[in-house]
């Protein structure tokens, strides 16, 4: 692959595991949104925006792992 957007939209294209995290890290990036676009965030909003955070963050860091691994199996 060329460039890490092609190396995406091959994996997009070909494994389901990726095609599904990149699902969840898209929706879990519109909820996020979604939270700070709110004017007045409450205790239980910081909560929850640091829970999305988090759990955004284990789904790209999946994804990077499938991307080193097809890497790897390329070399």
């Amino acid at each position: 692959m060329e460039n890490l957007e092609d190396l995406k939209a091959h994996l997009m294209a070909t494994s389901e595991e990726f095609r599904q995290l990149a699902s969840e890290h898209a929706e879990y990036h519109r909820l996020l949104e979604a939270l700070e676009a709110k004017s007045y965030f409450t205790p239980g909003d910081e909560e929850e925006e640091h829970r999305l955070k988090k759990h955004k963050l284990y789904l790209k860091d999946q994804m990077n792992q499938i991307m080193a691994r097809y890497k790897e199996q390329m070399a």
